[in-house]
């Protein structure tokens, strides 16, 4: 039997062809799969409460996911409450919520009491804030220093009116402050006569009142309402806190107590997911990927 070599290449051809069509469809649909692994879809059919606590910089990503997953299936309900990273660490680990918001890395002893599973899903800058009509553009680091340990009493003293400086700080459990202390106060003074604070929001709110007062928000909860002075001479914004070139930034951390499962996995997925993506760079952040 004579054979035809170029129908049986032809043939082999076709074969591979097809075989390459069968393999991009097959990886299609896994890619398929995996975006709604951890979309909407996830949470089709299910039921159930995820409570939801601490650091208050994670608010507003919350918030939205929160909305989406409720709106899509009312049958899930999902509280949100503050307090600071360091009640939302205590409280995860002593299983009174389910997820625990953070704005600082757990100490290992705390991962090791409460078992602890972190998921980074954000960067975020912490920055000094004054109120918007302080004509006060820039401050030193070491000024910033001053400010905070009470060394450096009047607004003139940085290039500002004539006026006693207002302090205000955030508690002891607040991760925005456990940062800024670090990385911008070096572990130094705080004056006991400096305000405190409950949360982001209640900071802004005071500062932005206040003609004479300065304090510290995530940058996520930067607006108008307040100013921003440069930092030894570099804009706060996200832009500089991701290139380096701003230094006080932190991750902003779910933290769960052990594995998750169920609705409460599918919410962190969610929330680490492409939709999650969305709702961090929409509210200030920059995304972990």
């Amino acid at each position: 039997m004579i054979t035809d070599n170029s129908t049986l290449s032809n043939k082999g051809h076709a074969v591979k062809t097809i075989v390459t069509m069968l393999g991009f469809s097959i990886l299609g649909l896994m890619l398929c799969f995996t975006a709604s692994a951890g979309g909407l879809d996830s949470f089709a059919g299910k039921k159930g409460t995820i409570a939801i606590a601490g650091g208050t910089a994670h608010i507003p990503v919350m918030k939205k996911a929160a909305r989406a997953i409720m709106t899509a299936n009312p049958d899930i309900r999902i509280t949100i409450a503050g307090g600071g990273s360091g009640v939302g660490i205590q409280k995860v680990g002593e299983g009174l919520v389910d997820i625990g918001n953070s704005g600082r890395k757990p100490s290992d002893a705390e991962v090791a009491k409460y078992g602890l599973v972190l998921f980074p899903f954000a960067v975020d800058g912490v920055a000094t804030v004054i109120h918007a009509g302080n004509p006060v553009t820039s401050l030193t680091s070491a000024q910033v220093r001053d400010i905070f340990a009470g060394r450096i009493k009047n607004w003139k003293d940085v290039g500002g009116p004539d006026a006693t400086i207002n302090l205000y700080t955030r508690d002891e459990a607040s991760g925005t402050r456990a940062v800024y202390w670090k990385k911008l106060l070096n572990k130094g003074p705080v004056a006991v006569k400096a305000n405190v604070v409950p949360s982001n929001g209640a900071m802004k709110a005071a500062v932005s009142r206040d003609p004479y007062g300065i304090g510290y928000v995530s940058i996520g909860h930067l607006d108008k309402t307040v100013k921003a002075p440069k930092l030894d001479g570099v804009a706060v914004n996200q832009q500089t806190a991701m290139d380096g070139a701003y230094p006080v930034v932190r991750k902003l951390y779910m933290v769960t107590k052990g594995r998750p499962t169920g609705i409460v996995k599918a919410f962190v997925d969610y929330v680490t997911g492409p939709d999650g993506v969305q709702f961090i760079t929409s509210s200030g952040y920059i995304a972990i990927q």
